[in-house]
């Protein structure tokens, strides 16, 4: 019996990895559950799952949802608790699911706890990733990743110590998102409602726009260079609109291993909370017959600019990607709340990483002071752009 700690269980990789934690109850107990400030969602998880300590970063949130509760559970409040049940003694294993650059430090928490951590906060790799696999080292913690595409590749590699001999390449797909065959000047006036219509997933708002950006991939390229320790120009983007296949690895002997599934996160969820065993995720099997066709494509990075962004920042070394992760969710923020255009998103990156680029942080003390000025900058950039309308 596994015991589980689900950081991020109000969002949509939380819900998946509730649902195949139901699915399997003589495997998996929820001993606790965090989240920022959904105070119902995380209310619908205590009544269903009953987890015994559950955390909401928000601490107005975290008292109403102790009311709404009345003592049938511990409640904890503030980021300090999140921090908190990452390092939860009773867990062993520990999902960290929180979006954005607020997800580092409980995943460092898990990390120096020893803890098994599945991965979903690219942001963690993005912005600490030395730190991360630093603190795994030292304390034990197998960190397992359950971003489709990095799971794909996890699952790709081979299981020996060097894990990348004969690897040539890696390749990421992308699904394009919703606006892709689309050129520049036909995304000039489009809105945050088109942005999150993924046409293959169902993700968050935050996630959802990367996605339409190519900054989740770019990211995710940052990640996987992080977690398998492959050259930036041995990794490669495609675009491939089926999310069918989710990540390559090709051999130099000529062989190449995909891994392909429906687009449906519970797949890399369940693998990853078996590992290295299989078991049931509750996604039907794949049919290819009934797919018919698998396509791939180039990514056009001149209408989508931000993949470029991405590999120019970890080419120059340094916090390169925090900066370009800080101005990225500044940008997509403001492009949500209206304030700026979409392709202001590369604008407002682009000239951040011209304005700041620091050297390596030496722990997190350091990354998070770098955040924070990099979220400075960007946001004195986004005022500058709102003003002139650039993008």
């Amino acid at each position: 019996m596994r015991t589980i700690t689900l950081l991020g269980a109000t969002g949509s990789i939380g819900r998946s990895a509730l649902a195949v934690i139901e699915r399997h109850p003589d495997r998996f107990r929820l001993r606790a559950a965090a989240a920022l400030r959904d105070v119902e969602g995380m209310a619908a998880i205590v009544h269903r799952h009953r987890p015994a300590r559950v955390a909401l970063a928000d601490p107005e949130a975290a008292a109403r949802l102790r009311a709404m509760l009345d003592g049938c559970c511990e409640v904890l409040s503030g980021e300090d608790a999140l921090l908190e049940l990452a390092a939860e003694p009773e867990t062993d294993t520990v999902i960290a699911a929180i979006v954005g650059a607020k997800g580092l430090a409980p995943t460092l928490a898990a990390a120096q706890a020893g803890k098994r951590i599945l991965l979903a906060n690219k942001e963690s790799a993005v912005v600490g990733g030395r730190l991360l696999l630093e603190s795994c080292q030292r304390s034990g913690a197998r960190l397992i990743p359950i971003d489709s595409e990095h799971n794909a590749i996890f699952q790709c590699l081979p299981p020996a110590q060097d894990r990348l001999g004969g690897v040539e390449r890696i390749v990421l797909t992308a699904s394009g998102g919703p606006f892709r065959g689309r050129k520049r000047e036909s995304l000039i006036a489009v809105t945050p409602e088109e942005a999150v219509a993924h046409p293959n997933w169902r993700m968050g708002a935050k996630i959802s726009v990367d996605s339409a950006s190519l900054m989740n991939k770019g990211l995710e390229v940052i990640e996987a260079h992080i977690l398998f320790g492959i050259a930036p120009e041995r990794i490669e983007v495609v675009v491939h609109p089926q999310s069918i296949v989710h990540a390559l690895v090709a051999y130099r002997d000529g062989s190449v291993l995909a891994e392909l599934a429906l687009p449906d996160m519970r797949v890399a969820i369940a693998h990853a909370l078996a590992w290295p065993e299989r078991m049931e995720s509750g996604v039907p099997p794949l049919d290819l017959g009934v797919l018919g066709r698998l396509d791939f494509e180039p990514p056009d990075r001149d209408t989508f600019r931000c993949l470029d962004l991405a590999y120019r920042c970890l080419e120059a070394g340094g916090s390169g990607p925090l900066v370009l992760n800080a101005a990225n969710e500044v940008a997509v923020a403001h492009f949500l709340a209206r304030r700026l255009p979409f392709l202001a998103i590369p604008e407002l990156i682009e000239r951040t990483i011209e304005r700041f680029q620091p050297p390596p942080a030496p722990d997190l003390a350091g990354l998070i002071a770098q955040d924070a000025e990099a979220r400075r900058v960007a946001e004195g950039i986004a005022a500058s752009l709102a003003a002139s309308g650039t993008g």
